[in-house]
C-alpha cells in the first residue's frame, strides 16, 4: 500500500462539482492500493502516516506529526500511484488491487483513521475528483508499506 504525503496549508477535494473534503494545514494523502495489500498493511500504512515527522518544531526542523500539531488528514484514493511505468509510453496496472478490494482497504483505513484521529476527511472512492491544495514547503513524501515490514 502506498501513501503519498504531501504537506500541506489547506485542501479540498471536489467529487461531482460539490465539496466532499477539506482540511487546514495537515497532511493530503493520496492512497494507493496493491493488490497483495490487506487491512493489517492498511492499518501499518495508517500508523506511519500519522507518526511520520514532517512537520517544523520551534528548530525549524523537521521533527513533529500531524498528530503532534493537531493537523487534519485527508485521505483521497488513487490507483495511478501504483501504476508500473518502467517501461514504454503507458502505465500498466498489473499490481493494482481490483476495484473492489480497493474500495474495501480505502474504507478500512478511513475508518481505522476516523476512529483514532480527528479531523479526517476523505475523498471518493472510484469518483472522477479535483483536489486542490496549497503545498507548504513544498513537502512530499512517499510511504509505501508491505506484508514484509
Amino acid at each position: 500500500m502506498i501513501g503519498l504525503l504531501q504537506r500541506v496549508s489547506e485542501a479540498s477535494v471536489y467529487a461531482d462539482g460539490e465539496l466532499v473534503g477539506c482540511i487546514d494545514q495537515g497532511l493530503l494523502v493520496f492512497v494507493g492500493i496493491e493488490r497483495e495489500d490487506t487491512k493489517a498493511i492498511a492499518a501499518r500504512l495508517l500508523e506511519r502516516i500519522l507518526a511520520y515527522r514532517v512537520f517544523a518544531d520551534d528548530s525549524g526542523r523537521m521533527n513533529l506529526s500531524v498528530r503532534d500539531v493537531a493537523g487534519g488528514l485527508l485521505l483521497v484514493p488513487q490507483f495511478t500511484l501504483v501504476a508500473d511505468t518502467r517501461k514504454g509510453a503507458r502505465p500498466s496496472f498489473s499490481h493494482a488491487a481490483s476495484p473492489e478490494l480497493g474500495r474495501e482497504l480505502f474504507t478500512e483505513i478511513l475508518a481505522q483513521a476516523k476512529q483514532c484521529y480527528e479531523p479526517v476527511a476523505a475523498g471518493m472512492f472510484g469518483a472522477d475528483m479535483q483536489i486542490s491544495l496549497l503545498n507548504d514547503g513544498p513537502v512530499t513524501f512517499w510511504l509505501q508499506v508491505s506484508a514484509t515490514d
